[in-house]
């Protein structure tokens, strides 16, 4: 392989690994965000009248919301509640296919 061939398919190599490091980073973080939504709710069953806790509740629910429209935007539906434009379920490998369960 000639060299200008073997540097851009380590360019390409290259991108298509921060990607998918940047896939796995804002999966990690809605993962993240959606137990700490979980566990404040459950505290405030029984703390009601903590405003901290609603407050970090709400912001953290904002934050996901977000997080979860750029990342399907971006890599497709995260569950299929999720309306897109064209059906995307096919298009790449399922997630046991990919080693991410």
């Amino acid at each position: 392989m000639s060299d200008e061939l073997m540097e851009n398919d380590e360019n390409r190599n290259s991108c298509e690994c921060k990607r998918d490091k940047m896939r796995e980073e804002m999966m990690m973080k809605i993962r993240e965000l959606d137990f700490a939504i979980v566990e404040l709710g459950l505290y405030l069953d029984t703390h009601p009248d903590d405003k901290k806790a609603l407050c970090l509740h709400k912001e953290y629910c904002k934050e996901v919301k977000e997080l979860k429209d750029k990342y399907q935007k971006v890599y497709g539906p995260l569950t299929i509640y999720y309306p897109c434009n064209k059906w995307r379920w096919l298009e790449e490998p399922w997630p046991w296919e990919r080693g991410n369960y």
